[in-house]
Protein backbone atom coordinates (compact mmCIF):
# COMPACT_ATOMS: atom_id res chain seq x y z
CA UNK A 1 0.00 0.00 0.00
CA UNK A 2 0.96 3.40 -0.97
CA UNK A 3 2.19 5.94 2.20
CA UNK A 4 1.36 9.15 0.31
CA UNK A 5 -1.08 12.27 0.85
CA UNK A 6 -1.27 15.86 -0.16
CA UNK A 7 -1.73 18.63 2.15
CA UNK A 8 -3.06 22.50 0.91
CA UNK A 9 -3.27 25.36 3.25
CA UNK A 10 -4.05 28.90 1.99
CA UNK A 11 -4.13 31.89 4.69
CA UNK A 12 -3.46 36.06 3.64
CA UNK A 13 -0.25 35.53 4.58
CA UNK A 14 0.89 32.15 2.89
CA UNK A 15 -0.79 29.84 0.08
CA UNK A 16 1.08 26.64 0.43
CA UNK A 17 0.46 22.60 -1.12
CA UNK A 18 2.44 19.72 -0.02
CA UNK A 19 3.12 16.37 -1.81
CA UNK A 20 4.24 13.77 0.85
CA UNK A 21 4.76 10.30 -0.45
CA UNK A 22 6.66 8.08 2.11
CA UNK A 23 7.08 4.83 -0.44
CA UNK A 24 9.31 5.74 -3.24
CA UNK A 25 12.63 7.95 -3.27
CA UNK A 26 11.64 10.98 -4.54
CA UNK A 27 11.34 13.40 -7.11
CA UNK A 28 12.37 16.34 -4.52
CA UNK A 29 10.83 19.65 -5.87
CA UNK A 30 10.24 22.13 -3.23
CA UNK A 31 9.89 25.36 -4.33
CA UNK A 32 9.18 28.47 -1.65
CA UNK A 33 10.96 31.53 -3.28
CA UNK A 34 13.19 30.99 0.36
CA UNK A 35 16.37 29.51 -0.77
CA UNK A 36 17.99 28.46 1.89
CA UNK A 37 14.89 26.82 3.60
CA UNK A 38 14.50 24.66 -0.19
CA UNK A 39 17.87 23.47 0.55
CA UNK A 40 17.35 22.88 3.66
CA UNK A 41 14.01 20.73 3.00
CA UNK A 42 15.41 19.12 -0.18
CA UNK A 43 18.46 17.87 2.46
CA UNK A 44 15.35 16.43 4.25
CA UNK A 45 13.89 14.48 2.18
CA UNK A 46 16.67 12.93 0.32
CA UNK A 47 18.24 11.77 3.28
CA UNK A 48 14.67 10.61 4.83
CA UNK A 49 14.39 8.77 1.77
CA UNK A 50 10.72 9.60 0.90
CA UNK A 51 9.61 11.82 -2.25
CA UNK A 52 8.53 15.45 -1.36
CA UNK A 53 7.08 18.42 -3.52
CA UNK A 54 6.07 21.78 -1.89
CA UNK A 55 5.33 25.03 -3.33
CA UNK A 56 4.30 27.66 -1.93
CA UNK A 57 4.01 31.39 -1.81
CA UNK A 58 4.27 33.68 0.78
CA UNK A 59 4.38 37.69 2.01
CA UNK A 60 8.54 37.77 1.76
CA UNK A 61 8.27 41.71 1.48
CA UNK A 62 7.68 41.55 5.05
CA UNK A 63 10.31 38.44 5.81
CA UNK A 64 10.59 35.13 5.43
CA UNK A 65 8.84 34.12 9.02
CA UNK A 66 5.26 33.14 8.31
CA UNK A 67 6.01 31.61 5.26
CA UNK A 68 8.68 29.19 7.26
CA UNK A 69 6.80 29.06 9.84
CA UNK A 70 3.89 27.55 7.56
CA UNK A 71 5.73 25.27 5.57
CA UNK A 72 6.36 23.59 8.90
CA UNK A 73 2.71 23.36 9.87
CA UNK A 74 1.42 21.91 6.23
CA UNK A 75 4.38 19.29 6.39
CA UNK A 76 3.47 18.53 10.41
CA UNK A 77 -0.11 17.60 8.73
CA UNK A 78 0.89 15.24 6.04
CA UNK A 79 3.05 13.41 8.18
CA UNK A 80 -0.38 13.34 11.09
CA UNK A 81 -2.04 11.99 7.93
CA UNK A 82 0.12 9.68 6.93
CA UNK A 83 0.16 7.93 10.58
CA UNK A 84 -3.45 8.47 10.44
CA UNK A 85 -3.84 6.61 6.95
CA UNK A 86 -1.11 3.98 6.64
CA UNK A 87 -1.39 2.01 9.88
CA UNK A 88 1.05 1.18 12.77
CA UNK A 89 4.90 2.40 11.91
CA UNK A 90 7.94 2.02 13.83
CA UNK A 91 7.53 5.09 16.33
CA UNK A 92 11.15 5.81 17.24
CA UNK A 93 13.71 6.98 14.58
CA UNK A 94 17.03 8.36 15.36
CA UNK A 95 20.44 9.93 13.49
CA UNK A 96 23.70 11.39 14.38
CA UNK A 97 25.32 13.24 11.31
CA UNK A 98 28.67 14.89 10.31
CA UNK A 99 29.59 17.96 8.01
CA UNK A 100 32.55 19.27 8.15
CA UNK A 101 33.09 20.58 11.32
CA UNK A 102 29.16 20.32 12.54
CA UNK A 103 27.76 17.39 14.06
CA UNK A 104 24.02 17.51 14.34
CA UNK A 105 21.52 14.70 16.03
CA UNK A 106 17.69 14.04 15.41
CA UNK A 107 15.79 11.70 17.74
CA UNK A 108 11.70 11.36 17.38
CA UNK A 109 9.17 9.31 18.75
CA UNK A 110 5.85 9.33 17.09
CA UNK A 111 3.40 9.36 19.98
CA UNK A 112 0.71 11.69 19.01
CA UNK A 113 2.08 14.04 21.86
CA UNK A 114 3.75 17.59 20.82
CA UNK A 115 7.05 18.29 22.68
CA UNK A 116 10.15 20.18 21.10
CA UNK A 117 13.30 20.20 22.61
CA UNK A 118 16.08 22.27 20.40
CA UNK A 119 19.48 23.03 21.26
CA UNK A 120 21.27 25.25 18.50
CA UNK A 121 23.30 28.10 18.94
CA UNK A 122 24.51 29.08 15.54
CA UNK A 123 27.53 31.10 15.40
CA UNK A 124 26.24 33.18 12.72
CA UNK A 125 23.38 34.84 12.87
CA UNK A 126 22.31 34.72 9.02
CA UNK A 127 23.35 31.88 6.29
CA UNK A 128 22.92 34.20 3.02
CA UNK A 129 20.25 36.23 4.01
CA UNK A 130 18.21 33.86 6.21
CA UNK A 131 17.57 34.60 9.64
CA UNK A 132 18.77 31.16 11.45
CA UNK A 133 16.51 31.71 14.44
CA UNK A 134 13.32 31.00 11.61
CA UNK A 135 14.28 27.40 11.76
CA UNK A 136 13.13 26.87 15.32
CA UNK A 137 9.44 28.17 14.02
CA UNK A 138 9.62 25.61 11.40
CA UNK A 139 9.94 22.79 13.66
CA UNK A 140 7.57 24.33 16.46
CA UNK A 141 5.28 24.15 13.96
CA UNK A 142 5.98 20.81 11.82
CA UNK A 143 5.91 19.14 15.61
CA UNK A 144 2.57 21.13 16.88
CA UNK A 145 0.94 19.66 13.63
CA UNK A 146 3.03 16.24 13.19
CA UNK A 147 1.89 15.48 16.87
CA UNK A 148 5.34 13.90 17.69
CA UNK A 149 8.02 14.45 20.56
CA UNK A 150 10.97 15.90 18.46
CA UNK A 151 14.80 16.35 20.08
CA UNK A 152 17.19 18.30 18.06
CA UNK A 153 20.63 19.02 18.45
CA UNK A 154 23.85 20.60 17.04
CA UNK A 155 26.73 18.97 19.28
CA UNK A 156 29.12 21.51 18.11
CA UNK A 157 30.54 23.46 14.78
CA UNK A 158 31.73 26.58 13.46
CA UNK A 159 29.49 27.07 10.38
CA UNK A 160 25.79 27.79 10.86
CA UNK A 161 25.32 26.41 7.25
CA UNK A 162 27.12 23.41 8.08
CA UNK A 163 25.12 22.93 11.53
CA UNK A 164 21.77 23.20 10.16
CA UNK A 165 22.22 21.20 7.15
CA UNK A 166 23.55 18.68 9.35
CA UNK A 167 20.41 18.75 11.43
CA UNK A 168 18.02 18.67 8.21
CA UNK A 169 19.77 15.68 7.16
CA UNK A 170 19.20 13.69 10.66
CA UNK A 171 16.04 14.53 10.76
CA UNK A 172 15.00 13.22 7.11
CA UNK A 173 17.03 9.94 8.41
CA UNK A 174 15.24 10.05 11.80
CA UNK A 175 11.93 10.57 10.29
CA UNK A 176 12.34 8.11 7.49
CA UNK A 177 12.95 5.26 10.24
CA UNK A 178 10.27 6.57 12.68
CA UNK A 179 7.75 6.32 9.86
CA UNK A 180 8.78 3.33 8.52
CA UNK A 181 5.88 0.57 8.42
CA UNK A 182 5.64 -1.76 10.84
CA UNK A 183 4.99 -4.92 9.09
CA UNK A 184 2.85 -7.47 10.80
CA UNK A 185 1.96 -5.04 14.09
CA UNK A 186 -1.10 -3.27 14.89
CA UNK A 187 -1.45 0.43 16.31
CA UNK A 188 -2.06 -1.07 19.79
CA UNK A 189 1.05 -2.40 19.23
CA UNK A 190 2.83 1.29 19.11
CA UNK A 191 2.42 1.37 22.84
CA UNK A 192 2.51 -0.79 25.86
CA UNK A 193 -0.72 1.35 27.08
CA UNK A 194 -2.35 -0.14 23.95
CA UNK A 195 -2.87 3.11 22.84
CA UNK A 196 -0.85 5.69 21.49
Amino acid sequence: MERLTEVQRSTKETDLHVELNLSQHGPHRIELGVPFLEHMLHAMAFHGGFALTIRGTGDLQVDAHHLVEDTGIVLGDAFRRILADGGPVERFGSALIPMDDALSEAAIDVCERAYLVYNANYPQEYSGDFQMSLLREFFLAFVNHAQINLHLSCRYGLNSHHMSEALFKAFGKALGRAYAPSEGKTSASMSTKGVL
